[in-house]
C-alpha cells in the first residue's frame, strides 16, 4: 500500500532493457551519438513539431529551470500559481537560473484562472524601473493539487499571456497522465493550445531519470544548451538519456504507463467514495488528495499504508487532514482495495 510518490516506484522493464541494450559497446558523447538525433526526430513527430528544438536533461528541475531562464531575463517576474511545482518544490532554483527572477503568484488556487492571471500580469511594469518586467507564464499540468487543466483552460491562459505578448511554458512532470486524462494529442495539450515550452516528464511514469524539453519555436531556445552545460545538466554518456526516452516513445509506452496509473487512481476515488470519504480535488489523473480525521490516516498507516498528509501526525484525533495518494504505472490493484478495505475497517 505504497502511494507516497510517483518517485518511489520502479523503471518499467523496458526501460532497463533500454539501458542494457545501450551498454553494448561505444557511442560519441554529449548527445552526438545516433541514438540520441533519432530520439529527437521521434519526439518532434510525436508533437507535431518538425522545427522544435527538444533536449534531454536528466530531472523535471533541470528542465524547468533551464526552459525558463532562456524566457526570462533577471528582472522580469515569472507568473505561476501559488502552489506551482516551480514555487513549492525547486529550492529557488528558477530564480539562482535566471540570475534573480522572481516569482508572481497568482490567484490562491492550485488552477490560474484567465481573470486571475490577467490582473496579475497588469499589476505589473506599473512602478517603472522599480519593479520588474513582465515575463513567462508557468503553468503546471498536473497541478501539485491533483487536478488538471481543460485543453479549453490552457488555451485561455495561453490567451491572455498572447494579450500580453508573453511566452507560455508548461511543466509537465506528469504530462503523460495528463494526455491520457484527457484523451488529447501531445500537440493538443501543448503549441496547440498556445504553449511555446514544455517539459515531457518521464521521470515519474516509469522512467530512471529523463526529461525532454521542447521550445516549438526554436528561436527561444537560445543560449538553452550553453545553460545546460553551464548548469552541469548535459550528461557525458548522453546515450543513457537517449535510451530511456528511446524505451519510453516505443510503441506508445508513455501512454500505457500513464493510463495504468490512472486507472488506478480511478479505482482508488471510486473505493473512497463509496466508503464514504471526502474527496479534494474534483478532478485526477494519478493522484488523489482526500480527508478524514486523523485517528483514520494513523490507524491506515499502522496497518502499512505509506503516503503524505498535509499537517501533523500528532494531534487530536478526531480533526480532519488531509492526505496524498500517488498511484504509479506499477500500482496493483490488489493494494488499492487493501487500502480502501482498511480505511473502511478503521473506520
Amino acid at each position: 500500500m505504497f502511494f507516497a510518490s510517483d518517485n518511489s516506484g520502479p523503471a518499467a522493464p523496458q526501460v532497463m532493457d533500454a539501458l542494457a541494450q545501450a551498454n553494448d559497446g561505444y557511442a560519441m558523447g554529449y548527445g552526438a551519438d545516433a541514438l540520441s538525433r533519432d530520439v529527437v526526430a521521434r519526439l518532434r513527430a510525436l508533437f507535431e513539431a518538425p522545427d522544435a528544438a527538444v533536449y534531454l536533461v536528466p530531472t523535471g528541475t533541470a528542465g524547468n529551470v533551464l526552459a525558463l531562464s532562456c524566457l526570462c531575463p533577471p528582472y522580469a517576474t515569472i507568473f505561476c500559481s501559488p502552489v506551482a511545482h516551480i514555487h513549492e518544490d525547486e529550492c529557488n532554483g528558477p530564480e539562482f537560473y535566471t540570475g534573480g527572477a522572481k516569482l508572481t503568484l497568482v490567484g490562491d488556487s492550485d488552477r490560474m484562472t484567465p481573470d486571475n492571471l490577467r490582473r496579475a500580469i497588469a499589476a505589473e511594469e506599473t512602478r517603472g524601473v522599480h519593479g520588474p518586467k513582465r515575463g513567462p507564464v508557468s503553468i503546471t499540468q498536473v497541478t501539485e493539487r491533483g487536478n488538471v487543466y481543460t485543453l479549453a483552460e490552457l488555451r485561455a491562459l495561453s490567451d491572455v499571456a498572447r494579450e500580453f505578448g508573453l511566452p507560455v511554458h508548461l511543466d509537465g512532470a506528469r504530462f503523460a497522465n495528463a494526455c491520457a486524462k484527457l484523451g488529447c494529442s501531445p500537440a493538443d495539450m501543448t503549441w496547440k493550445a498556445g504553449v511555446d515550452v514544455a517539459v515531457f516528464g518521464g521521470t515519474k511514469n516509469g522512467c530512471l531519470g529523463v526529461e525532454a524539453v521542447l521550445f516549438f519555436d526554436a528561436r527561444q531556445a537560445e543560449g538553452f544548451e550553453h545553460r545546460r552545460k553551464r548548469g552541469a545538466h548535459l550528461f557525458s554518456k548522453h546515450r543513457y538519456l537517449a535510451a530511456q526516452m528511446d524505451a519510453y516513445l516505443r510503441d506508445d509506452l508513455w501512454l500505457d504507463l500513464a493510463q495504468r496509473a490512472n486507472a488506478r487512481c480511478d479505482a482508488l476515488v471510486q473505493g473512497l467514495r463509496g466508503a464514504g470519504i471526502e474527496i479534494e480535488n474534483d478532478t485526477h489523473a494519478n493522484m488523489v488528495f482526500f480527508r478524514a480525521p486523523r485517528a483514520l490516516h494513523r490507524a491506515a498507516m499502522a496497518q502499512g499504508a505509506v503516503y503524505h498528509i498535509w499537517g501533523a501526525e500528532d494531534g487530536p484525533q478526531d480533526e480532519i487532514v488531509t492526505g496524498r495518494l500517488v498511484c504509479d504505472w506499477s500500482q496493483s490493484a490488489e493494494a488499492v482495495t487493501q487500502f480502501v478495505e482498511t480505511l473502511r475497517a478503521a473506520r
